[in-house]
C-alpha cells in the first residue's frame, strides 16, 4: 500500500464528531485510506439523521487484511455501543466505549503498519476523572512516553504551551529549565521533519510585562537563562516576552512559533486569530497523533451545523505526509 492508513477513533460518542467527519469526507478524495474504530449502530443512526450517505466497509480486527481496505470509503472496525434515549447527552456511560477504542486504535498502528492517528475530541470531565490533566498526557502514559509537548499547528503560526490542563496556582512548579529545553527539542525536531526548517521559537514570560513584585521572579531566575542557554546549542529562540504584546500582527508574524507558560496564554490567542484553521499534534510519540481543536460541543449535537474545519485539516496533514 503506497499511502499508509489513517486511524480515526470516535472519541465521545454523544459528540459533534460523526457529523464533521461526515462532512470532511464530503471534501475530498483522500490518497490514504481511513480505518475508523467506531460503533456501526452509531454510525448508521447519525448517518439517518444527518442525511449522510456512505460505503461501510467491516474490518475484522482480529484477522486484518490491509487488502482489504478501500480507498474513499469508512473502514469500520466496530466497536459496540448502545444507543439509549439520551443520545446527545455526555456521561461516563461513554468511558467504555472510549477506554476499548483507544485499546484497539493504538494496537491497530502496529498491524496496520501505520503512524497517523486521529482521536475525536472527548469530555475529559467525564473520561479522565482527575487521573490526567488531558488527553495529550492519557495516550502518552498509554504508549510510555516521558517527554511530549502539544503543538497547535497552523502553517503560519503555531503555539505550545508549556504546561497544559492544569490550574493556574500549579503552573509556576512546572517552570523548569529542563521542561523549557524539552519543549523546544520537539518543536525543532517537528518542524525539520515535517516543515524542512528550523523554526524561530518566541518564548513567553510568566508574569505580566515579565515582571515581578516578588522577591522570586521566575522570569529572571528560569526563562531567561533556559533562553541563553538553549540559544548556545544553536536552537532559533529568543524572549522572554511579554504576553500581552507578542501577538500584535507586527511582533507574531516574526516567528513560526510561541511558545507559552500556560494553556489558555497561547491557545485563547491563536484561536482568535485562526478559530478552525489549527490543529492539535502531540509530539514526542512513536506516532503523529492529531485531533482537531475543539472540545465534543454536546449543545451542536444532532444539529448539522458545526464547523469541520480542523478536522479536515487534520485528515489532510496526515494525508500529505
Amino acid at each position: 500500500m503506497k499511502n499508509k492508513p489513517i486511524i480515526i477513533l470516535n472519541g465521545e460518542p454523544n459528540s459533534i464528531f460523526l457529523e464533521i467527519l461526515f462532512k470532511s469526507l464530503k471534501k475530498k478524495n483522500h490518497k490514504s485510506p481511513i480505518i475508523l474504530v467506531s460503533s456501526y449502530e452509531l454510525i448508521k443512526f447519525y448517518m439517518k439523521k444527518l442525511k449522510f450517505n456512505k460505503k461501510i466497509n467491516l474490518i475484522d480486527f482480529n484477522n486484518f487484511n490491509k487488502k482489504k481496505l478501500v480507498l474513499n470509503s469508512i473502514n469500520l472496525i466496530n466497536v459496540k455501543f448502545k444507543l439509549n434515549k439520551n443520545w446527545n447527552k455526555i456521561s461516563k456511560r461513554s468511558n467504555k466505549f472510549i477506554y476499548q477504542s483507544f485499546d484497539l486504535g493504538l494496537k491497530l498502528l502496529n498491524k496496520v503498519e501505520t503512524y497517523k492517528f486521529i482521536n475525536g475530541p472527548i469530555s475529559k470531565k467525564n473520561f479522565l476523572n482527575k487521573k490526567f490533566p488531558g488527553i495529550t498526557e492519557y495516550i502518552a502514559s498509554k504508549v510510555g512516553t516521558k517527554k511530549y509537548a502539544m503543538l497547535i499547528y497552523n502553517k503560519n503560526l503555531s503555539v505550545c504551551p508549556l504546561t497544559t490542563h492544569i490550574p493556574l496556582k500549579k503552573v509556576a512548579k512546572k517552570i523548569t529549565k529542563k521542561n523549557i529545553h524539552d519543549k523546544v527539542s520537539l518543536i525543532t525536531t517537528f518542524y525539520k521533519k515535517y516543515r524542512s526548517f528550523k523554526p524561530k521559537i518566541a518564548i513567553l514570560g510568566l508574569n505580566p510585562h515579565c515582571e515581578s513584585t516578588d522577591i522570586y521572579n521566575e522570569d529572571e531566575k528560569i526563562i531567561k537563562p533556559s533562553i541563553k542557554y538553549l540559544v548556545r546549542l544553536g536552537y532559533h529562540v529568543s524572549g522572554p516576552y511579554p504576553a500581552d504584546t507578542i501577538f500584535l500582527k507586527q511582533n507574531r508574524k516574526k516567528y513560526d512559533v510561541i511558545l507559552g507558560m500556560y494553556h489558555d496564554q497561547v491557545l485563547t490567542p491563536m484561536k482568535t486569530l485562526f478559530e478552525y484553521d489549527a490543529i492539535n499534534i502531540t509530539l514526542g510519540l512513536p506516532f503523529i497523533r492529531v485531533s482537531p481543536d475543539h472540545g465534543p460541543n454536546e449543545e451542536m449535537v444532532g444539529k448539522n451545523l458545526s464547523n469541520p474545519a480542523s478536522l479536515i485539516h487534520a485528515i489532510n496533514f496526515l494525508d500529505k505526509n
